[in-house]
């Protein structure tokens, strides 16, 4: 009985395998939250391990119950309001809480989102590391999921006017990662840097992260779980043909995302080894694994609509730029991205949208012009970053001007996992950054920086000398 029923109705069965394909994506994605852990705690100092990942339970936990109650039925308002479509306020909320009985898929679809706005989320939580309130970035994180990403949804994924006019993000190469990218270098530059991170005549100080075994391990993490985030997102597995058979769904697509995720994560890691290499003589390990991670941000946004080329150099642009784009925020602009969060997430993913109409299957052979595909990226770029920092500033200047932005300078010398969790991650080694520990023939700062100390046999003096990133240490 149970097999003639199957027979005679294969809807049935193909709605049922596509939505365990997008719950097994889903499932992917989530696991990508195990390597922003990971990348993140490996790129601080070891007293603040414990706030680090704190903050990325944090943020899944806290943001996606907010965006189930209220982030998914803002963006499907905001769509309907600035896209011309219907809508209804009250329905965009009950629609999600108590489906009809025919729409089986209505949570899978919401869980499939929410993956989406988390890695948002925490993708902010790696530029203002070490010195940042834990109620602070919390508070932050509830107006994300609450409003500011879903009014970006909104305005594309969701049918608002991005989408009209013709912006093109397949998944989230700007929607998801500029945006988070953009709201961590804004929330890094009102909070400011970590104590000592500049001196006062605009040098910087190098504070190293104090696992690279655990940078490493995060971002070959993210990689796989970005193979969720792009080919999960380009097909379902199955389809029903018009002459009522069960065929594979839109496959032709699938091979194209996979080759050129993987195209583009690969050139993106020997784009930011190449130009580290220039500009400093050596293979600087966190840019490889940053350069990789800035490889798949850019082709994220294009992956199924570009020729395979396209891929290479989109990803290699966006590893090059990772180390250029890093020093200028530095040195430049005196903003301490504590994780390279926006040269990582969000000028890769800006870059990746605006390479577009370059490479796009479209205008090779589609008979698309260059200026009608190219016209709607800018603007798309351009709305969603206006947006992202007007609203993050208005939340960060809020805590600011109410004082509680950062933690006070006694518990950010003391570390936050002891002032903020009451935790100490590596108790059997001491109490981290003790004064007086060596490191590579110098002192390291209770703050994390590096003193190196050098005597002059002749006058039996001691000099010291503060790290300015010249060395070997890695900047990142």
């Amino acid at each position: 009985m149970l097999s003639a029923a199957l027979q005679s109705d294969l809807s049935a069965v193909v709605e049922g395998v596509n939505m365990m394909w997008v719950l097994t994506v889903t499932f992917l994605i989530f696991f990508m939250h195990a390597g922003f852990a990971m990348l993140e705690a490996g790129q601080v100092r070891s007293k603040n391990v414990a706030n680090q990942l704190t903050k990325n339970l944090l943020t899944w936990s806290v943001g996606v119950i907010v965006f189930f109650l209220v982030g998914a039925a803002i963006s499907t308002i905001v769509g309907g309001a600035t896209g011309g479509g219907s809508y209804s306020v009250v329905g965009a909320f009950t629609d999600l809480y108590s489906p009809a009985a025919d729409s089986a898929g209505v949570w899978v679809d919401w869980l499939f989102g929410a993956v989406f706005a988390m890695t948002a989320a925490t993708i902010v939580s790696g530029a203002v590391a070490g010195r940042a309130r834990l109620r602070a970035y919390v508070g932050y994180t509830i107006l994300l999921a609450a409003v500011i990403y879903p009014v970006v949804v909104g305005f594309t994924w969701g049918g608002g006017f991005l989408d009209a006019l013709g912006f093109y993000d397949f998944a989230g190469g700007v929607i998801v990662h500029a945006m988070g990218g953009i709201a961590g270098l804004t929330a890094a530059w009102i909070i400011g840097p970590r104590v000592n991170r500049f001196n006062d005549d605009g040098s910087v100080n190098v504070i190293p992260g104090h696992s690279m075994t655990f940078a490493v391990l995060g971002t070959l993490i993210l990689a796989f779980g970005w193979y969720g985030f792009n080919v999960g997102t380009s097909a379902s597995p199955l389809a029903l043909a018009e002459s009522g058979e069960v065929v594979l769904g839109s496959f032709e697509t699938v091979g194209r995302v996979a080759l050129v995720t993987t195209l583009g994560m690969a050139a993106g890691a020997i784009g930011a080894a190449a130009v580290a290499t220039y500009k400093t003589g050596k293979v600087d390990t966190l840019y490889v694994a940053n350069g990789l991670l800035a490889g798949l941000v850019g082709v994220t946004s294009v992956t199924d609509v570009i020729v395979w080329p396209g891929a290479l150099v989109i990803g290699l642009l966006a590893g090059a730029q990772l180390p250029i784009v890093f020093e200028f925020v530095e040195k430049r602009l005196h903003i301490d991205d504590v994780c390279a969060v926006f040269p990582v997430h969000g000028s890769a993913g800006i870059l990746g949208a605006l390479a577009y109409p370059f490479f796009a299957t479209s205008v090779w052979g589609g008979g698309a012009s260059f200026v009608s595909v190219a016209i709607p990226q800018v603007v798309g770029v351009v709305v969603i970053a206006f947006w992202t920092f007007a609203a993050t500033a208005l939340v960060f200047g809020a805590f600011r001007a109410a004082g509680q932005a950062r933690v006070s300078h006694e518990h950010e010398i003391e570390g936050l996992d002891s002032s903020e969790h009451g935790v100490d991650t590596y108790p059997e080694f001491g109490r981290p950054d003790d004064a007086g520990a060596r490191v590579d023939g110098g002192m390291i700062r209770p703050d994390g920086g590096v003193v190196r100390r050098g005597t002059d046999a002749a006058a039996g003096n001691t000099a010291a000398e503060t790290d300015s990133g010249t060395d070997a240490e890695t900047e990142l």
